[in-house]
């Protein structure tokens, strides 16, 4: 199911004659000086600047090695970090990762929502001075209103640090749907009373939990599943969709940075 690079990503072989040969080296060369990437040559000028992720898998990847749904949860939010660190460095400027739909949260059991709560506690706690460092802010996208006291306050501290240099926006999708956005969206526009003649595109995606950032350029789904569930459906109109078997624990940077070449490789047209 995965997108492989088949269009000729890297240069084929060219043969033994000297002034191809000396061409090619040349080329690679300056491939290598321009490129970013440890594990495909991806051209910087083509980072996409926002990339949503469904994160999923994490309960499939658990019961294959024989643990425990809380163990794949804690194997999925480790990886969690080391993918916003990874697309920093590449020069993503817009992380935005499904953790909770506005309908799994209230089906699962009592159990694994309790872990999932403790996870996301501990997550924000440990990497809010970090992330001041670094640059990296914090949004949550959806009603994070609805849980505990103990998870709305740790989501709070997070949210009001002040950068003084933000280098990325780390969205944080939290009980979230998107048509329950779309619909908040619609009954806040009318609360305000903006005239029918006034609502266009631009005016309604202001009224989103993303106002005053890019849509995703990039939407992955790990995990094997074909579909967007419900996932930033207004955003992601003109997205280009990646889809992966590999399960979300064991989605790393190079498969990052594989799901970016293969985004590279594609032509977008915007409804052209």
């Amino acid at each position: 199911m995965d997108h492989l690079l088949s269009k000729g990503f890297f240069p084929r072989n060219c043969g033994g004659h000297p002034s191809v040969a000396g061409s090619l080296n040349s080329k690679k060369q300056n491939d290598s000086m321009k490129s970013v990437g440890k594990y495909y040559k991806l051209d910087p000028k083509k980072i996409p600047q926002h990339v949503a992720i469904i994160m999923d898998g994490n309960r499939r990847w658990a019961k294959s090695r024989g643990l425990s749904v809380t163990e794949g949860h804690q194997a999925g939010a480790k990886n969690l970090t080391r993918i916003v660190d990874y697309g920093q460095k590449l020069g993503v400027k817009h992380i935005t990762v499904y953790a909770l739909s506005t309908e799994n949260w209230r089906k699962r059991t009592k159990k694994e929502v309790r872990g999932i709560f403790n996870l996301l506690v501990k997550i924000v706690r440990e990497k809010k001075e970090e992330y001041k460092k670094r640059g990296v802010r914090f949004f949550v996208l959806g009603n994070f209103q609805a849980f505990p006291l103990r998870v709305k306050r740790a989501i709070g501290e997070i949210l009001k640090v002040v950068l003084k240099h933000e280098r990325m926006k780390f969205n944080v999708a939290l009980n979230y749907g998107g048509r329950d956005e779309i619909v908040r969206a619609i009954k806040n526009i009318v609360k305000d009373g903006v005239s029918p003649s006034k609502i266009d595109e631009k005016l309604v995606s202001r009224y989103l939990y993303t106002n005053g950032q890019p849509d995703p350029d990039l939407v992955i789904r790990t995990g094997g599943e074909i579909r967007v569930s419900n996932f930033l459906l207004w955003q992601l109109s003109y997205s280009e969709l990646y889809f992966t078997d590999t399960f979300w624990p064991d989605f790393g940077p190079k498969e990052l940075e594989k799901a970016i070449a293969e985004y590279q490789e594609r032509a977008r047209r915007f409804g052209k």
